[in-house]
């Protein structure tokens, strides 16, 4: 009784929260898509060498902001921002190899991982059964996919790509479904940094597997 008397003050539901949250992470998401789209423009000229680099000091970020979230979601936020530059310039040359070959492709994989998204992001954010098990069946399918990808620079496979591809579209449904979930349970603002930015990584992801695709099909 005295807990609901000293909640009502305040006016928020568990809700409201929760469509604080949500637009929030997701304003957060383009956000990050935008200083990625910068970094990629900024990093065109770089060669591959220091691109892997910003690729690695990205992910380094990444390990930080683990640690800031429980601190400051302000730090966080330009950590995450940081993120998005460097992964930006990290993935520059690769896309600039795409766009040399078919501009075209740059947007069929766009719009193709905007659907991807759209729909499977809404299918863990609306579904009631508890995804966690899903979350760890694709986080173990996502080590083997990076185990066959190892393999598959040693072995020639025939129309080894389009299978890696579409293996890493089925992996990420899960992860992108499971992801959205934890989105939509999740309570204190804080956490949206670190949610945001799981979500960038499942769009980036998607991306570059439609990438293969369609580039394979032209």
């Amino acid at each position: 009784m005295h807990g609901t008397i000293a909640y009502r003050p305040y006016g928020v539901s568990s809700r409201d929260r929760g469509r604080t949250l949500f637009g929030q992470t997701m304003g957060l998401v383009a956000m990050t898509a935008g200083f990625f789209a910068l970094g990629a423009y900024a990093g065109r000229s770089l060669s591959h060498v220091v691109a892997f680099g910003a690729y690695i000091a990205a992910f380094v970020i990444l390990l930080v902001m683990r640690f800031a979230a429980r601190r400051s979601a302000g730090f966080s936020t330009a950590l995450l921002m940081l993120f998005g530059v460097l992964i930006g310039a990290g993935s520059s040359p690769m896309l600039v190899v795409y766009a040399d070959y078919d501009p075209q492709v740059l947007w069929q994989a766009g719009g193709a991982t905007a659907l991807f998204v759209a729909a499977f992001g809404s299918i863990g954010y609306m579904t009631r059964r508890n995804l966690y098990w899903l979350a760890r069946v694709s986080f173990f399918a996502l080590l083997l996919l990076f185990a066959f990808g190892i393999v598959m620079i040693f072995v020639h496979i025939p129309h080894g790509s389009q299978i890696y591809a579409g293996l890493g579209l089925v992996v990420f449904a899960g992860l992108t479904m499971a992801d959205f979930q934890r989105l939509r349970r999740a309570q204190g603002l804080n956490s949206a940094p670190l949610l945001a930015a799981s979500i960038f990584l499942d769009i980036l992801n998607v991306f570059f597997f439609f990438l293969r695709i369609f580039a394979r099909e032209n």
